[in-house]
Protein backbone atom coordinates (compact mmCIF):
# COMPACT_ATOMS: atom_id res chain seq x y z
CA UNK A 1 0.00 0.00 0.00
CA UNK A 2 1.12 3.59 -0.92
CA UNK A 3 0.09 6.93 0.63
CA UNK A 4 0.23 9.84 -1.38
CA UNK A 5 -1.49 13.45 -1.88
CA UNK A 6 -4.66 13.71 -3.26
CA UNK A 7 -4.89 15.14 -6.46
CA UNK A 8 -7.52 16.82 -8.35
CA UNK A 9 -6.86 13.82 -11.27
CA UNK A 10 -8.26 11.62 -7.71
CA UNK A 11 -11.71 13.26 -8.11
CA UNK A 12 -13.96 10.52 -9.87
CA UNK A 13 -12.82 7.45 -7.91
CA UNK A 14 -12.29 9.24 -4.59
CA UNK A 15 -16.29 10.48 -4.84
CA UNK A 16 -17.40 7.16 -6.50
CA UNK A 17 -16.06 5.68 -2.95
CA UNK A 18 -17.58 8.51 -1.07
CA UNK A 19 -20.98 7.40 -2.38
CA UNK A 20 -19.93 4.10 -0.86
CA UNK A 21 -18.36 5.21 2.48
CA UNK A 22 -20.24 8.41 3.39
CA UNK A 23 -22.98 9.14 1.10
CA UNK A 24 -24.99 10.71 3.80
CA UNK A 25 -22.38 13.38 4.24
CA UNK A 26 -21.98 14.61 0.64
CA UNK A 27 -22.98 18.22 -0.33
CA UNK A 28 -22.69 20.62 -2.91
CA UNK A 29 -18.91 21.57 -0.83
CA UNK A 30 -18.19 18.17 -2.74
CA UNK A 31 -18.75 19.00 -6.32
CA UNK A 32 -15.63 18.51 -8.16
CA UNK A 33 -14.79 22.66 -8.80
CA UNK A 34 -15.12 22.53 -4.60
CA UNK A 35 -12.81 19.97 -4.34
CA UNK A 36 -11.07 21.58 -6.70
CA UNK A 37 -10.41 25.03 -4.87
CA UNK A 38 -9.84 23.11 -1.34
CA UNK A 39 -7.06 21.07 -2.45
CA UNK A 40 -5.65 24.15 -4.34
CA UNK A 41 -6.15 26.04 -1.11
CA UNK A 42 -4.68 22.85 1.24
CA UNK A 43 -1.66 21.74 -0.89
CA UNK A 44 -0.40 18.57 -0.22
CA UNK A 45 -2.91 18.10 3.15
CA UNK A 46 -5.28 15.44 1.58
CA UNK A 47 -4.67 12.20 1.02
CA UNK A 48 -4.81 8.69 -0.71
CA UNK A 49 -4.15 5.49 0.13
CA UNK A 50 -3.30 2.57 -3.42
CA UNK A 51 -3.01 -0.33 -3.52
CA UNK A 52 -2.53 -2.39 -6.41
CA UNK A 53 -3.59 1.27 -8.67
CA UNK A 54 -6.68 1.47 -6.94
CA UNK A 55 -7.73 3.94 -4.18
CA UNK A 56 -9.13 2.07 -1.25
CA UNK A 57 -9.25 5.33 1.59
CA UNK A 58 -9.21 9.04 1.40
CA UNK A 59 -8.95 11.75 3.95
CA UNK A 60 -9.92 15.31 2.50
CA UNK A 61 -7.61 17.50 5.13
CA UNK A 62 -6.39 20.96 5.40
CA UNK A 63 -6.90 24.02 7.45
CA UNK A 64 -7.91 28.14 7.90
CA UNK A 65 -4.37 29.21 9.26
CA UNK A 66 -5.70 28.70 12.84
CA UNK A 67 -7.30 25.07 12.87
CA UNK A 68 -6.69 21.23 11.12
CA UNK A 69 -9.52 19.96 10.17
CA UNK A 70 -10.47 16.63 8.44
CA UNK A 71 -13.27 15.74 5.95
CA UNK A 72 -14.47 12.40 4.47
CA UNK A 73 -11.82 9.56 5.92
CA UNK A 74 -13.00 6.78 4.20
CA UNK A 75 -12.00 3.53 3.32
CA UNK A 76 -13.29 0.80 1.34
CA UNK A 77 -14.65 -1.86 3.32
CA UNK A 78 -13.31 -4.71 2.38
CA UNK A 79 -10.07 -2.58 3.12
CA UNK A 80 -11.11 -1.93 6.96
CA UNK A 81 -9.04 -3.30 9.81
CA UNK A 82 -5.57 -2.95 8.18
CA UNK A 83 -5.16 0.56 9.78
CA UNK A 84 -4.92 2.20 6.35
CA UNK A 85 -7.39 4.65 7.94
CA UNK A 86 -5.01 5.24 11.20
CA UNK A 87 -2.34 5.82 8.47
CA UNK A 88 -4.27 8.27 6.59
CA UNK A 89 -5.16 10.22 9.51
CA UNK A 90 -1.40 10.79 10.96
CA UNK A 91 -0.06 11.42 7.30
CA UNK A 92 -3.35 13.97 7.41
CA UNK A 93 -2.30 15.50 10.86
CA UNK A 94 1.29 15.70 10.02
CA UNK A 95 1.23 17.73 7.09
CA UNK A 96 -1.36 19.88 8.87
CA UNK A 97 1.48 20.21 11.57
CA UNK A 98 4.01 21.15 9.39
CA UNK A 99 2.03 23.97 8.38
CA UNK A 100 2.77 25.53 12.21
CA UNK A 101 -0.76 24.60 13.22
CA UNK A 102 -1.59 22.80 17.08
CA UNK A 103 -5.05 21.76 16.57
CA UNK A 104 -6.95 19.65 14.42
CA UNK A 105 -10.70 18.98 14.52
CA UNK A 106 -13.34 16.05 13.05
CA UNK A 107 -16.93 16.11 12.38
CA UNK A 108 -18.80 12.80 12.76
CA UNK A 109 -22.34 12.18 13.01
CA UNK A 110 -23.83 11.38 16.24
CA UNK A 111 -24.91 7.80 14.77
CA UNK A 112 -21.47 6.64 13.50
CA UNK A 113 -20.71 4.94 16.37
CA UNK A 114 -17.80 2.90 14.55
CA UNK A 115 -16.01 6.48 13.39
CA UNK A 116 -16.61 7.83 17.08
CA UNK A 117 -14.17 5.04 18.32
CA UNK A 118 -12.12 5.21 15.70
CA UNK A 119 -11.17 8.81 16.55
CA UNK A 120 -11.09 8.49 20.61
CA UNK A 121 -8.76 5.37 19.65
CA UNK A 122 -6.43 7.63 17.84
CA UNK A 123 -6.42 10.18 20.68
CA UNK A 124 -8.96 12.47 19.75
CA UNK A 125 -10.97 13.91 22.54
CA UNK A 126 -15.16 14.71 22.31
CA UNK A 127 -16.01 18.09 23.22
CA UNK A 128 -18.86 18.72 25.43
CA UNK A 129 -18.94 22.18 25.60
CA UNK A 130 -19.41 23.56 21.97
CA UNK A 131 -22.34 23.00 19.50
CA UNK A 132 -22.20 23.42 15.96
CA UNK A 133 -24.51 25.71 13.95
CA UNK A 134 -24.37 25.65 9.95
CA UNK A 135 -25.75 28.44 7.91
CA UNK A 136 -26.37 27.93 4.48
CA UNK A 137 -25.15 30.76 2.18
CA UNK A 138 -27.28 30.44 -0.78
Amino acid sequence: MMIRPMTKEDYDEIFAMWQITTKRALSKADERSQIERYLDRNPGMSQVAVVDGKIVGTVLAGHDGRRGFIHHMAVLPEYRRRRIGHRLAEKAIEMITNDGIDKTHIFCYRNNETGQNFWKNFGFKKREDVFVFSYDNQ
